[in-house]
């Protein structure tokens, strides 16, 4: 969803995304946080060779930003 996307772009994305939340689900494959500043998920899983390692709300994705995924 954010591969490519300029901030304002970014944005626009996300605020349709946020208009629609409660109405239908969206799953959101990034590898970047940068638009979990503009989204918050209820929900963040971490795959590592296909398999959930670990599961969590938005502050996993803010884990794994500041600490990489060495320590899964």
């Amino acid at each position: 969803i954010d591969s490519g996307l300029d901030i304002d772009s970014l944005a626009l994305v996300s605020k349709v995304v946020n208009s629609l939340r409660g109405e239908t689900s969206f799953l959101i494959v990034t590898h970047y946080n940068r638009i979990l500043d503009y989204v918050k998920p209820d929900f963040v899983h971490i795959l590592i060779d296909g398999k959930i390692v670990k599961s969590g709300d938005h502050k996993l994705a803010e884990e794994v930003e500041k600490r990489g995924y060495n320590w899964l």
